[in-house]
């Protein structure tokens, strides 16, 4: 669903664009700039996941999956610092299914607790459990998936019957295989695999550990692939930041699509207003590891240096340039102002809740159905995140802007259609 943002609030009598002082090209080549630094931060991070799990799997023990755990984690901080770069840009939105797509039905990868039901009319593979079948029937066609291959994840799996829940591949398929399923409702705890289901040998755990072992690893070697491919694209003469500046006006109207998108329908919208409603922890974003908190608060940082045309990479040196912030200061400074402060005061809003989260209530149990405080929390983010929104509509009018729109949520939009 989207919500077309009428971009001539008070300046449908301009016939000419705005005096900047700033280039909108300069600012198109900041936020290419920080783009790549972010999708380079993410293929190093991804990198060391992987070194720590093959180091996992070459020695399965409690520590080593603690410590490839630990590098899932801290792979998920550049990388969900670059979401504000989905919506507007048809490269990244092609292409992020792959990395990052959510929910998924996690037992069409492995076992799963028999309360997670079966087969449904909506998904024929919900339980598939490629990991136990070398070979198996999909879609009418025997597969044959003796060996575990990149082929099998990305092609055969991911999006298999063309159902969008059967996801195979990327950072949610890694962190089902580190975490296992979360079984705690909204009680406390995340997922509890044992390392023992990647144990060779007598030793294995519910079966199959080779090829969850193998699964695994080639599902990492093609997150890693994957992120190099957008790294490149952001790269001087790459696809993505070619066609980001063929049209300058079009390019910053890409930034602000992926800024209110992100903002409203995405984060706002699905990811936190839906789960409050349902009272459902399956709408956790992170939902294998209790992660959820730290991917909400770097989106929200993501919205933030996207505007501010500034970014501290993992190695904390700053990518800064001419922004967004500049353009609209030129044009409409109250507009920037209450733009920045809403920005800075959502990030705010977010960090309650990482920093709750990290003193003992998870996103999960803050979804409870009574919990007052955790509703307080994810709602008041949820109320800054649309604030927001509404500037970032007046930026687009204070630039004279044409076609920009954002995505919506029924949770905002129509919330009792989420009940139907």
């Amino acid at each position: 669903m989207k919500r077309t943002l009428l971009a001539a609030i008070a300046t449908t009598t301009l016939t000419t664009l705005p005096a900047f002082a700033v280039e909108r090209a300069a600012v198109l080549n900041t936020y290419a700039d920080i783009a790549a630094a972010k999708y380079a931060d993410s293929v190093a991070t991804a990198e060391i996941l992987q070194q720590s799990i093959d180091a996992f799997l070459a020695a399965p023990s409690p520590k080593t999956l603690a410590a490839a755990r630990d590098a899932w984690r801290k792979a998920r901080v550049p990388y969900m610092q670059t979401e504000a770069y989905r919506f507007g840009n048809p490269i990244v939105d092609e292409w992020e299914g792959r990395v990052n797509a959510w929910p998924l039905d996690e037992g069409l990868i492995d076992y799963v607790d028999p309360v997670y039901g079966g087969a449904t009319d909506e998904n024929a593979y919900a339980v598939l459990n490629a990991i136990a079948n070398p070979s198996f029937t999909l879609s009418g066609q025997q597969i044959d998936a003796a060996r575990i291959t990149p082929a099998l994840l990305q092609d055969t799996l991911q999006e298999a019957d063309g159902v969008e829940a059967n996801v195979a591949t990327g950072y949610h398929a890694i962190e089902f295989l580190l975490w296992g399923q979360d079984l705690n409702g909204t009680d406390a705890g995340a997922g509890n695999r044992p390392w023992t289901d990647y144990a060779m040998g007598e030793a294995c755990t519910n079966g199959h550990c080779e090829r969850r072992a193998e699964y695994l690893r080639v599902a990492t070697a093609l997150l890693v692939n994957d992120l190099a491919e957008m790294a490149e694209a952001w790269r001087q003469g790459g696809a993505a930041r070619a066609a980001l500046l063929a049209d300058e006006t079009a390019g910053v109207s890409a930034i602000l699509t992926g800024m209110g998108s992100l903002s409203y329908g995405e984060l706002a919208g699905e990811r936190m207003k839906l789960g409050v409603m349902l009272n459902d922890p399956e709408e956790e974003h992170d939902c294998f590891s209790d992660n959820t908190h730290m991917s909400h608060y770097y989106d929200g940082v993501g919205i933030q240096n996207v505007y501010l045309g500034r970014y501290i990479r993992v190695d904390g040196t700053e990518v800064a340039g001419p922004s967004l912030s500049d353009l609209v200061a030129a044009a409409a400074p109250d507009v920037d102002a209450q733009l920045r402060s809403e920005l800075a005061a959502s990030v705010a809003a977010l960090g309650a809740i990482r920093d709750a989260a990290e003193n003992g209530m998870a996103y999960d149990q803050m979804l409870a159905r009574g919990n007052a405080t955790g509703e307080a929390l994810i709602l008041g983010a949820v109320d800054a995140l649309v604030t927001q929104t509404r500037s970032i509509e007046r930026a687009v009018a204070a630039l004279n802007l044409d076609g920009v729109s954002v995505e919506g949520s029924d949770s905002l939009d129509d919330p009792n259609a989420v009940f139907q």
